[in-house]
C-alpha cells in the first residue's frame, strides 16, 4: 500500500487511471460529480493530488469543472471509459518514447526545459513531466535545479559503447569481490532458466532485443546482489541508461549462444561462493563484448572455467 501511494504521489498519471476505476465501479453517469474527498479517500492520497490527476482527465476531455462547484463526469457508457483508460496507458509512455528517439536524433539538446518540450510536442507540462520522470528512471534525462532537465550521454555510438564497457570492467568485477556480496537464489534460478530456454532455440532465431533484454536483467541482478550500495545503485542506473537508450546491433548467432554460455558459467561460480572466479570470468566476459571474435579477447585472463555439459 504504502509503494501505492508513493507512486500514485509521482505519477498523476497513473492516479487518473485509478479515479476512472472507481468511476467504473460505481458505476456513475455523465453529469456526475467528482467529490474530492471521495476520491482521495479511496486512492489513499491527499486532495492535492487528485486535483491534479482530474485535470489531466480534464485534458483529455473526460471531466468537466464548473466554477465553484468541481468536476463532473463527461462521458458515461462504460465502454467509452475503459477506452479512455487505456488512451491514457499509453500517453505517457509514447511521450517519452518520442522524446528518447529525438535524443537519439540528436534533435533534441543536452538541456531542455519543461515549456520547451511542452512547445514542442504541443503536450501539456503535465505531460512532459510525467513523461520526463520516466526517462529519469530509466537513468536517460536528471532533473537540474530550476526548471530544466538535463539528458545522459547515449549509448548509441562505438566510442560510447565502448566507454561504457571501460566503466563496467572496472566496477562490475569489484562489485563481485565487494565485502557481502550475496546471490539470491530465487532470482539466480529464474535467470538460469530464461538463459537455457534462449539456447535451446533454433541457430539464427535469437533476436538482438530478446537478447539485450536479457543481458541487460542479467547484469543488473550482480548488481542488486552488492552488498556495497554505491557500487549497486551506479551500475543499476547504468544497466537502466544501457536498456533505453542502446541500440540493437548485428551480432553473430554464436557469440549471443557463447554470452549465454559465459552469463550461466558466472551464475554456476557465484552460486559456489567462488567470487574470485566469478569476478575473473566477468572481466573476460566483458573482454569478449568487445570484440565479435570471441579469441581475439583473451589477453592475459585466465580461461573461464567450463561447465559441465549434461
Amino acid at each position: 500500500m504504502a509503494d501505492t501511494r508513493r507512486n500514485a504521489r509521482q505519477n498523476h498519471l497513473a492516479l487518473a487511471q485509478q479515479v476512472i476505476s472507481i468511476m467504473l465501479e460505481r458505476a456513475m453517469k455523465a453529469g456526475d460529480h467528482l467529490p474530492e474527498k471521495l476520491f482521495s479517500d479511496s486512492c489513499g492520497v491527499s486532495r492535492t493530488p487528485i486535483r491534479a490527476a482530474f485535470r489531466v482527465l480534464e485534458e483529455n476531455n473526460i471531466l468537466y469543472r464548473r466554477e465553484e462547484e468541481g468536476y463532473f463526469l463527461a462521458i458515461s457508457e462504460s465502454d467509452e471509459l475503459l477506452r479512455a483508460a487505456q488512451t491514457l496507458e499509453g500517453m505517457e509512455q509514447t511521450l517519452a518514447d518520442r522524446i528518447l528517439s529525438d535524443r537519439a536524433e540528436r534533435r533534441i539538446g543536452d538541456v531542455q526545459s519543461v515549456s520547451a518540450l511542452a512547445r514542442k510536442y504541443n503536450a501539456s507540462r503535465h505531460s512532459v513531466l510525467f513523461a520526463l520522470k520516466i526517462l529519469s528512471q530509466d537513468g536517460v534525462a536528471t532533473q537540474l535545479p530550476g526548471r530544466s532537465w538535463a539528458f545522459q550521454p547515449m549509448l548509441d555510438s562505438p566510442k560510447a559503447m565502448d566507454e561504457s564497457l571501460a566503466f563496467r570492467l572496472i566496477l562490475e568485477p569489484q562489485a563481485i569481490l565487494a565485502p557481502g556480496f550475496a546471490v539470491d537464489s530465487k532470482k539466480a534460478g529464474i535467470l538460469r532458466g530464461r538463459m537455457e530456454d534462449f539456447l535451446s532455440i533454433r541457430e539464427g532465431r535469437i533476436t538482438a532485443a530478446g537478447f539485450t533484454r536479457l543481458d541487460t536483467e542479467f547484469h543488473c541482478f550482480i548488481a542488486e546482489c552488492s552488498a556495497n550500495r554505491f557500487a549497486r545503485g551506479t551500475l543499476l542506473a547504468h544497466h537502466r541508461l544501457r536498456r533505453a537508450t542502446q541500440k540493437d546491433t548485428s551480432v553473430p548467432d554464436f557469440r549471443l549462444r557463447q554470452s549465454l554460455e559465459e552469463h550461466l558459467g558466472i551464475l554456476d561460480s557465484l552460486e559456489q561462493n567462488q567470487f574470485d572466479i566469478a569476478a575473473d570470468q566477468m572481466v573476460l566476459h566483458l573482454r569478449r563484448s568487445r570484440t565479435r571474435r570471441p579469441e581475439a579477447a583473451n589477453r592475459g585472463i585466465p580461461p573461464l572455467i567450463r561447465r559441465p555439459r549434461a
